[in-house]
């Protein structure tokens, strides 16, 4: 046995002390749904330490992760559902099934031929048409909004439904702007947030056709904007100023001296 399938066994049997009768009672009265709210959390705590590249961080937030899939792979299992092992032994399958170009004797000349594949097999998996039924009935209705959009639309895009460039798609911009601004006029809310969905989906939109990923984006710049408030409230306070005392001028002019210096 690695150290790796030690470490795991541990930490299974770690799980199983928790939901022991002499455990925590916490962790005891948990159902799959229970720790299944703290999943997407988790995820995007993954997410931030890798885009910080700060591997103690990763490592961290990894194990907080692998530790939630274990506690509800040990909860199906206490239940005779399924157990961890034929959860690996179901990816593992799967993983193999849907790389015929290197476990079988599938040939494939570029990454395009290999997503092209994976969709076929995912299609044959779930007999035949029944992906064609519901094309989107595998994208998760749990996920962020911007990036369930940009999954919809790449759907959408395979099969043919999708602007021929990236210049169509601005001129969709432009008019979902008009109509937006038409909305503001009548002071019509209903159909204000409306032409704001609109808005958001064709940037989405945009976003695809650059090769930008829209989640992506979108957190990078509402960090960046952490960062620069953070630097002018920080310049603010060295002279004795809180944000409240200070005028828009002067918060411009240090939002500006954050920008000079890329932070």
């Amino acid at each position: 046995m690695n150290q790796a399938q030690k470490q795991l066994q541990e930490l299974i049997a770690l799980i199983k002390k928790l939901r022991a009768p002499d455990g925590c009672p916490w962790d005891q009265k948990q159902t799959k749904q229970d720790i299944g709210k703290y999943l997407l959390d988790e995820s995007y705590e993954v997410l931030d330490a890798l885009a910080e590249n700060n591997p103690r961080h990763i490592q961290e937030e990894l194990g907080d992760l692998l530790f939630q899939i274990l506690f509800i792979a040990e909860i199906a299992s206490e239940s005779g559902e399924f157990s961890l092992a034929e959860v690996m032994t179901a990816i593992k399958e799967k993983m193999i099934r849907r790389h015929p170009h290197v476990f079988g004797d599938v040939k494939v000349n570029s990454v395009r031929e290999v997503k092209d594949n994976w969709q076929e097999i995912k299609k044959q998996e779930r007999g035949g048409n029944a992906l064609e039924d519901n094309l989107f009935g595998n994208i998760p209705r749990s996920l962020p909004a911007l990036k369930r959009a940009q999954k919809i639309t790449a759907v959408a895009a395979h099969y043919g439904f999708d602007w021929q460039n990236a210049d169509d798609v601005l001129e969709k911009l432009k008019e979902e702007l008009y109509e937006l601004a038409r909305a503001r006029e009548k002071d019509d809310a209903g159909k204000i947030e409306e032409e704001m969905g609109d808005i958001f989906f064709t940037l989405v939109n945009l976003s695809r056709f650059l090769s930008v990923d829209a989640e992506t984006a979108a957190t990078g710049t509402i960090n960046k904007f952490l960062r620069r408030f953070a630097f002018v409230t920080e310049q603010l306070s060295a002279r004795s100023q809180s944000l409240q005392d200070a005028t828009l001028d002067e918060m411009d002019a240090l939002w500006n001296d954050a920008k000079k210096m890329r932070i």
